[in-house]
């Protein structure tokens, strides 16, 4: 039997109702925010993500999924923003009014460990805002994001808030993460001593628990900001603080791609396992120059969708009522069947959702199938019924009965 790929996943028709309405929940509020969507590529050039997500980055090293075409080397898309800068600059789109603020839905892959919350392929709500380098302009990032998980019921879901400063700062606060990890070289996990002295700020969010126990003792990136960045870190702080979002101030919050900026932020769920993380973003000001656009600020976030399910799960609000058909016509006799066919799709074509047998069902068994499907009414057609352009019409809910003219009959 031929099975699906190791790291994807079926969403079956009783699944995507939650997908669908947590997706409609991402679409209203981003569109109350004035973001408006955009629909990209599945797979790019390779050399987008090597520029724009960074070559010391476990994505570019590890985790792409790249392949030949022709003489050019294609990656399937493992993030959306150098994506959606990408074509911002194509189609000209930094010469519009500022700023630009784009949302997205969609699948990205990346080849890692599957385990729970994190698939090879998966699903992410993203946003990107160019063209506003205010603190404001970051706050109303993550407010969206936590509109988000408000209007989800999400009450599990806290903020975790930093700044990685900026071009003119990291130079200091880069050496005394250097000067710190250097004292532990022999302790280090493979990977993390080739970043010690390429990136060591990657050095922050590795993953091993003796990496990890090393960077808990680790310079911190608030204490080495330059004044700009300060000042831009506090008074987004206090946007928060205006919004009544509440955060937490984690300098172990660094993000895990190269192009990030300043302000870096992560909605941690809590008891949904070691995949915690169901949002995280951050300010990406140097990103578009980068890809050969002019100067442009940006910020973003990525959402995914299967770890807010994840929390929905545990937090007990994951159970989405199906849509159940208004009517479901029962008959009886072959000559009833293009009738109803016919009943079914004038109803329908007036908006209802009609169910009708086209298995060849009996009456009995048609009804037990109506009452599984949860229909309002059924209405049952057989000979007698059709000659007389008359039938019964049954609430599903009360037993009660009424006679209807099928031929002009509404819901």
């Amino acid at each position: 039997m031929i099975q699906k790929i190791k790291g994807t996943m079926d969403i079956l028709p009783d699944e995507t109702p939650l997908f669908r309405y947590i997706e409609g929940i991402m679409r209203e509020e981003a569109q109350k925010f004035g973001f408006g969507e955009i629909r990209l590529p599945t797979f790019e050039l390779t050399e987008l993500f090597v520029r724009g997500v960074g070559d010391t980055t476990d994505v570019v090293q590890k985790e792409m999924y790249t392949f030949r075409d022709g003489d050019d080397s294609i990656t399937l898309r493992p993030e959306g923003t150098a994506g959606v800068a990408r074509a911002l600059i194509e189609n000209g789109k930094y010469g519009d009014t500022m700023p630009q603020k784009y949302y997205y839905i969609m699948s990205c892959f990346r080849h890692e460990k599957p385990q729970a919350g994190r698939t090879r392929e998966f699903f992410q709500f993203g946003t990107e805002m160019f063209g506003a380098d205010t603190p404001a302009a970051d706050a109303t990032i993550i407010a969206l994001a936590a509109a988000v998980f408000r209007r989800l019921g999400l009450k599990n879901v806290k903020l975790h808030l930093n700044s990685i400063g900026c071009p003119a700062c990291r130079p200091a606060f880069r050496g005394a993460l250097t000067e710190h990890f250097s004292a532990h070289t022999g302790e280090l996990c493979d990977t993390c001593r080739d970043r010690l002295s390429r990136n060591p700020l990657r050095l922050l969010d590795c993953k091993s628990p003796i990496c990890s126990a090393i960077a808990k003792k680790a310079p911190r990136t608030v204490d080495h900001l330059c004044p700009d960045c300060a000042a831009h870190f506090d008074a987004l702080c206090k946007c928060l603080d205006a919004m009544g979002i509440d955060y937490v101030v984690d300098p172990s919050i660094v993000r895990g791609l190269d192009y990030y900026t300043r302000t870096v932020f992560e909605f941690v769920a809590e008891g949904i396992g070691a995949q915690s993380t169901v949002c995280g973003g951050g300010r990406y000001d140097g990103l578009v120059e980068s890809l050969g656009g002019p100067k442009l600020s940006g910020i973003g976030f990525g959402m995914g969708i299967t770890r807010v399910i994840l929390a929905l799960e545990q937090a007990g609000l994951a159970t989405i009522e199906p849509v159940r058909p208004r009517l479901y016509i029962a008959t009886l006799g072959d000559a009833a069947v293009p009738v109803a066919l016919s009943l079914a799709e004038r109803l329908r074509g007036e908006g209802a959702y009609v169910e009708c047998d086209v298995v060849g069902r009996s009456l009995k068994a048609q009804m037990k199938y109506a009452n599984k499907l949860g229909a309002d009414y059924t209405l049952i057609l057989g000979d007698s019924e059709i000659e007389s352009g008359k039938a019964a019409l049954r609430d599903m809910k009360n037993s009660e009965q009424s006679e209807v003219d099928i031929a002009n009959f509404k819901l």
